[in-house]
């Protein structure tokens, strides 16, 4: 009795290539639980094909990566080359925020939940038209009101800020250094 040989498939090599194809097609981040509705396959069987797409985007000789943003994951360029092609393939909004914007953009990351108070009271300057616009972009939302007289507005970042840089959670923002965290209170002091 002969056996035949048949080239061996990964078990979820067919799977693996619908998860791919509709991270492809997602224009955002999107979580395992929608990968699940939208292939109908098994929580066990997204993550296998996961698990893949991370060891295929891994090798050196691809472009792509599979990113982790705000919570979902999506098909991306590698970071190394993201620099030479976001001028052209970025979006519209981040080439949009002006150097006072992205520093009071700053201050919010990285002291949410803030005030427009405190906010101004680091940078030394009004800080309306900048939490305007950034209301606007959806990259900073309300989060609350401070419990303190007045109850002034607390502000904090959006998942759409996590997906502009490419961050999957806030913990993901560079460290500042000693200097920069001095700064921030001395500014914040005076």
């Amino acid at each position: 009795m002969r056996l035949r040989r048949h080239k061996e498939e990964k078990p979820v090599e067919k799977e693996t290539a619908l998860i791919e194809a509709v991270l492809y097609l997602e224009s955002d981040p999107i979580d395992e639980g929608a990968l699940c509705r939208i292939s109908g396959l098994a929580r066990d069987v997204v993550k296998t094909a996961i698990t893949d797409l991370e060891e295929k985007y891994g090798r050196e000789e691809s472009g792509l990566e599979l990113s982790r943003i705000g919570g979902g994951i999506m098909i991306s360029p590698k970071k190394e080359y993201w620099d030479s092609l976001k001028e052209r393939y970025g979006k519209k909004n981040e080439a949009k925020i002006s150097r006072a914007a992205m520093e009071t953009l700053s201050i919010i990351a990285y002291s949410q939940p803030i005030t427009r108070s405190e906010i101004e009271a680091i940078r030394g300057v009004s800080a309306d038209n900048m939490i305007r616009l950034l209301l606007e972009k959806e990259l900073i939302k309300e989060t609350g009101k401070k419990d303190v007289p007045g109850k002034p507005t607390q502000y904090g970042t959006t998942r759409e800020f996590l997906k502009l840089f490419r961050l999957n959670t806030i913990a993901d923002l560079p460290k500042l250094s000693d200097s920069e965290i001095d700064r921030f209170e001395l500014e914040g002091n005076q």
